[in-house]
């Protein structure tokens, strides 16, 4: 098997219609204009294209995920995924119908996982028809994006944000 080339993708899911649904959406949006980011990522904002994002993280060597995650926390708590936690990560957490988990276990069954995947979550407040975050997640912004740069700069291990 050949090595894999050096690529790192930030895949922000969700749907910008649905309140906090569209957090990860955000956040790459505002990666695009963060001087922190090296040139050489690729920010994907993926919406709710769920296994459509294959192409998109095909080969890469590194992937961090973005997303509103149900994880039964208060709104807001940001929150790292790595490893074991994704691989048992149900279906249903996200709010999406397909979720990163799908996505996970298509690239498995692919074999095209990529070595290193994180996921850096949010607990929604809310996924009602609305193009504004909840005041909740809202104030999580900084700390989601400053928690991806600090992915990207280096390889974190798993545990809570702060």
């Amino acid at each position: 098997m050949e090595a894999r080339p050096e690529k790192t993708v930030v895949l922000g899911l969700g749907n910008i219609l649905h309140s906090d649904d569209g957090a990860g959406a955000q956040v790459v949006k505002r990666l695009r204009e963060d001087a922190r980011v090296p040139e050489d990522v690729s920010l994907v904002e993926g919406g709710t294209l769920g296994l459509e994002l294959l192409p998109y993280v095909w080969d890469c060597s590194r992937l961090i995920v973005i997303d509103a995650v149900d994880v039964g926390e208060a709104p807001g708590t940001v929150v790292r995924m790595s490893g074991e936690e994704l691989n048992s990560l149900p279906g249903t957490s996200s709010v999406h119908q397909l979720g990163v988990s799908d996505l996970l276990v298509a690239l498995r069954v692919l074999q095209q996982q990529p070595p290193a995947v994180v996921l850096l979550g949010v607990q929604p407040a809310s996924t009602d028809w609305s193009t504004e975050l909840s005041p909740a997640v809202a104030a999580a912004m900084d700390c989601l994006v400053a928690a991806t740069v600090r992915e990207l700069c280096q390889q974190g291990q798993a545990g809570s944000v702060a």
